[in-house]
C-alpha cells in the first residue's frame, strides 16, 4: 500500500485505525493504535512514542535486570517509532486497518542499536560492505486446534485438540476441513502485502505448513513478524488457536521455521 492509496482509503471513510508497531526481542508486533487523522498529521511527520522497557522484558512483559538501553537506575523513558512507509499494508482481517512497522530511533535520530530491526540492517550494511546482497524466504510450521484462545488458556494448554486426528503430510483430503481457515490466510496475507506460494498438510496431527515467496532480507524478516500475529487473528475469528512452539508436546513432533537464504555477488551495482 502506497501513502497515496492510504489517503485515498481515509479519504472514503473506508479506512480509521493506522496501527503502528515494530517487533520486540521475542518477534512480537507491539505499538499502538492511532485514529487515520492522528497518523496523517502527526505520526507520519514526526513518529511517535513507546517506552523504552520493551526491549527489556520477559514473555510475562516484567521488565528484566541487566541491560543498558533501559533500566531502573537510569529510568525508563520513551524511544520514537519511526514509520517505515515501505513497510505500509492493509490489514484485511481487522475491519478498516492498516499497519506500518517503524524503526526504533533515540530522540537525536540515532537509531536504538539493540532494536531487531536495527540489527537486521547493520548485518545487511555489512553484506554490502563486503559486495553482497541477499535475498530470504521462510517456511512456517504451526498446529492448529480446534480450541480458541481463552479455552486454551484456562486450561492451562493441556489436552488441546489437534485439527486433524491422524497425520497429514501432504495429505489433500483431511486439511479441507480446515480450508475456510486455510484459504482465509493465503488470500488474507496475500492480500496484506504477503506473497504466499502454497499451504500444506505437514507431519503432525494438526500441523500445517505455509511458504512465502522469497525478498529482500528485511522484507522478509516483516512478512515473517506480520504472519505470525496475523494467522493467530485469523484463527481466532475462526474460534481456532495455533501455536508455532518448536515442540508443544512430547509424543507430537516439533514445528520448524526453515529459513532459505541465498547470497549473491554478481546482482551488486
Amino acid at each position: 500500500m502506497t501513502l497515496l492509496q492510504l489517503k485515498s482509503l481515509i479519504r472514503a471513510g473506508t479506512l480509521d485505525t493506522v496501527m503502528v508497531g515494530f517487533p520486540d526481542p521475542f518477534g512480537r508486533l507491539v505499538g499502538k493504535r492511532c485514529t487515520a487523522d492522528h497518523f496523517l498529521t502527526s505520526v507520519l511527520k514526526h513518529g511517535t512514542h513507546s517506552c523504552s522497557y520493551l526491549l527489556t522484558v520477559n514473555l510475562e512483559m516484567d521488565p528484566l535486570d541487566g541491560f543498558a538501553v533501559a533500566n531502573w537506575d537510569a529510568g525508563f523513558g520513551d524511544f520514537v517509532m519511526q514509520p517505515d512507509l515501505a513497510t505500509l499494508r492493509p490489514i484485511p482481517w481487522q475491519p478498516g486497518t492498516a499497519l506500518v512497522i517503524c524503526d526504533y530511533l533515540r530522540h537525536d535520530g540515532s537509531v536504538v542499536a539493540e532494536a531487531p530491526r536495527s540489527v537486521l540492517r547493520r548485518q545487511l550494511e555489512e553484506l554490502r560492505r563486503l559486495g553482497l546482497t541477499a535475498m530470504g524466504a521462510t517456511e512456517l510450521e504451526f498446529y492448529l486446534f480446534n480450541r480458541p484462545y481463552h479455552e486454551a488458556f484456562a486450561c492451562g494448554y493441556r489436552d488441546l485438540v489437534p485439527s486433524s486426528d491422524y497425520r497429514i503430510d501432504y495429505h489433500l483430503m483431511q486439511p479441507t476441513r480446515d480450508e475456510p481457515l486455510m484459504r482465509a490466510i493465503r488470500n488474507g496475507m496475500t492480500a496484506a502485502g504477503i506473497p504466499i506460494e502454497s499451504s500444506k498438510g505437514e507431519w503432525g496431527r494438526g500441523q500445517h505448513e505455509v511458504n512465502f515467496n522469497c525478498a529482500e532480507p528485511l522484507e522478509t524478516a516483516d512478512r515473517h513478524t506480520v504472519f505470525k500475529q496475523g494467522i493467530k487473528e485469523i484463527a481466532g475469528h475462526h474460534g481456532k488457536s495455533v501455536s508455532f512452539m518448536a515442540k508443544y508436546a512430547p509424543g507430537e513432533a516439533g514445528n520448524s521455521g526453515h529459513i532459505h537464504l541465498s547470497l549473491d555477488r554478481k546482482s551488486v551495482v
